[in-house]
C-alpha cells in the first residue's frame, strides 16, 4: 500500500477529481496555498494498492498542466531603494508535485 499525496493547481483538480471518480480511485481533497506564489492549490491524499501506483501517477500527468503566468514580485518597503517599481515576471506554474510514501499499515472506521 501507498500514500500518494498530490499537489495541484486549482485550475486542474476538478478534471482530476473527475478521473478519479471513473476510476474509483478514493481521494481526499484538501485546499492549499502555495508558498511561492500564494496562489491556490488543490492536494489530494490517496490510499492506493501498490499495483495501481502507475495508474494513478499516470492520471495526474495527464491532467496537471504547466503553464507561463505573469506575477509581480512583493514591493520591496527598504528605503534605500530609489523608487524603483517591482514589474511582472513571467514563471511557470501548475503541473503537478507528487510524493509516493509506503504506508505500514492502513484503516478504515
Amino acid at each position: 500500500m501507498k500514500l500518494i499525496i498530490a499537489i495541484v493547481q486549482d485550475k486542474d483538480s476538478n478534471r482530476l477529481s473527475s478521473q478519479f471518480i471513473e476510476a474509483n480511485v478514493r481521494a481526499t481533497k484538501l485546499s492549499t496555498t502555495g508558498g511561492f506564489l500564494r496562489s491556490g492549490n488543490t492536494t489530494f491524499m490517496i490510499g492506493i494498492d501498490d499495483d495501481r501506483v502507475n495508474e494513478v501517477l499516470e492520471m495526474i500527468k495527464k491532467t496537471s498542466h504547466a503553464r507561463e503566468q505573469f506575477m509581480t514580485p512583493p514591493v520591496n518597503l527598504d528605503v534605500t531603494m530609489d523608487g524603483a517599481a517591482a514589474y511582472p515576471v513571467e514563471v511557470q506554474v501548475g503541473g503537478a508535485t507528487v510524493f509516493v510514501l509506503p504506508i505500514e499499515q492502513f484503516h478504515q472506521f
